[in-house]
């Protein structure tokens, strides 16, 4: 009997590894991407494997769109080794990184580091992997909420996951008679070490924005991850082509 498993990019640290731990605790196996660090991708595959679900680690550079040939490949080769099927049921594209310049100071390699990953490669390897990607299944492509509410010196950035969500419904449009339901999730400002840290390190930006949102404090992993586990399972089916805010209510 094939295994439910989801495929994360960017799942060795951050809001990944968190999506990772809450789908392994709903008994969903998981192959997590690491750009870098073998050690914190290996670190979560054990994690993972405590709570009682299969890991993998494969590493992959979402600004290298060249090399998603050859990542599919490997994926391939991982699902036939280690769980002996070809194919898997959710993708959660969430690999990406901060970049913070006012707009007349953004470079053209800012712009097009970006682009590369956090457009294209959604774009791009979303397309590579629908082959291995079952009928049925699930893609989360994760947004912003400053796709929503603008701050100085994101624009490069918010563009890109602005595109993002455009890119959503048209996915849930074209992927719809494979039953494939394809959302955005758009978190707000969230503890982690994105961005250099600074929303969980730097206590005077985490209480300003704690201010402005309903609920009075910042995001924590654990309400991203547990919001994805919700989006992919059974309970939220009806849900497609749509843009999932999880912000705690900010710029209300």
């Amino acid at each position: 009997m094939n295994r439910n498993i989801a495929v994360i990019t960017g799942g060795s640290r951050g809001l990944g590894r968190n999506t990772a731990l809450h789908l392994a605790k709903q008994g969903i196996d998981v192959i997590l991407t690491y750009h870098s660090r073998l050690d914190e991708a290996q670190s979560v595959v054990a994690q993972i494997e405590q709570l009682g679900a299969r890991a993998q680690a494969v590493q992959l550079d979402v600004t290298n769109s060249a090399g998603f040939a050859d990542f599919t490949k490997r994926l391939s080769q991982c699902l036939e080794t280690h769980w002996q099927q070809q194919r898997f049921n959710y993708l959660i594209n969430n690999a990406g990184m901060g970049a913070h310049a006012a707009f007349v100071d953004t470079t053209e390699a800012q712009l097009d580091q970006m682009y590369q990953a956090h457009l294209k490669a959604p774009f791009l390897l979303t397309q590579a992997l629908l082959p291995h990607l079952a009928d049925g299944g699930r893609i989360v492509n994760i947004s912003s909420g400053l796709a929503r509410f603008s701050l100085p010196g994101y624009a490069a950035y918010a563009a890109m996951k602005g595109g993002v969500e455009v890119l959503t419904r048209y996915l849930a449009k074209e992927l719809g008679p494979r039953g494939i339901r394809v959302n955005t999730l758009a978190p707000g400002a969230i503890e982690t070490d994105f961005g250099g840290g600074a929303v969980r390190d730097n206590a005077a930006l985490n209480a300003a924005i704690a201010s402005q949102t309903a609920l009075g404090r910042v995001g924590l992993p654990d309400d991203i991850g547990g919001a994805i586990a919700v989006l992919v399972s059974d309970a939220a089916g009806w849900i497609n082509g749509q843009r999932i805010e999880v912000s705690g209510g900010i710029g209300l």
